[in-house]
């Protein structure tokens, strides 16, 4: 898809729309939350902790992830995808984000 980003060697690489200073701070804030957790865990098996509370302690992170991954697929299809059906391509943005999602939903 063309219309979102600028290609550097066929690699998709600059947005368009480069996300705000805002946006980005909330995301990184997030995988750093999300860092400290998998530190957490790793401390737990070390301390040979109680199974059932690493698997609370996987399933949070697990869906931690998901929010920060629904957050940024919300960002591309309002910006990036929208944009490319405006330029005549949104068929192509479509499949990669439905490829995407299949993926993601597993």
């Amino acid at each position: 898809m063309k219309g979102c980003v600028t290609l550097d060697n066929n690699l998709y690489v600059h947005p368009i729309r480069p996300r705000s200073e805002d946006e980005k701070s909330a995301v990184i804030n997030r995988l750093k939350r999300i860092e400290g957790q998998v530190r957490g865990i790793q401390k737990m098996v070390e301390e040979d902790r109680y199974c059932i509370d690493v698997l609370v302690q996987i399933n949070a992170i697990q869906a931690a992830l998901k929010k920060v991954g629904f957050s940024i697929t919300e960002r591309h299809t309002k910006h990036c995808v929208s944009h490319a059906i405006k330029e005549g391509e949104g068929n192509e943005a479509i499949e990669e984000l439905m490829e995407v999602l299949k993926h993601f939903s597993k």
